[in-house]
């Protein structure tokens, strides 16, 4: 059974830093593309950040240079460590998989992906 918990999610004043993290069980890490999806009060899910097979990545332009996604295959573990944060970023952010890997211009879509974990918060107060 395929298990994704996210967790590190945190209030942070704006211009602050914040790495959440998602420990999947149940499948290969080494398998999957994954990626990081928030969703905003009121607001539709927007991919942000998304990893391919061997290294690969894929940012959303609001949050290219302050984002960075990483794998810790030997820990199933899944990190995203974002930087000089803002009020624009507060959202549920949710660790989501796909084992049907689309090329990489669909990667940040989140429609592409069937597993889901049930998110953390992060609030960026101004």
């Amino acid at each position: 059974q395929v298990q994704i918990v996210e967790s590190g999610g945190d209030s942070v004043e704006s211009g602050g830093s914040l790495r959440i993290s998602c420990i999947i069980t149940g499948l290969t890490v080494g398998s999957h593309c994954f990626g990081w999806v928030r969703q905003a009060p009121g607001k539709e899910r927007e991919g942000v950040a998304a990893i391919g097979f061997v290294g690969g990545t894929s940012y959303a332009d609001s949050v290219t240079g302050r984002f960075t996604i990483y794998k810790v295959k030997t820990k199933n573990t899944l990190y995203l460590q974002m930087n000089d944060l803002e009020p624009e970023d507060t959202a549920m952010y949710y660790c989501a998989a796909t084992a049907q890997c689309p090329w990489s211009d669909r990667w940040l879509l989140p429609k592409e992906y069937h597993l889901w974990g049930q998110g953390t918060q992060v609030t960026v107060s101004s």
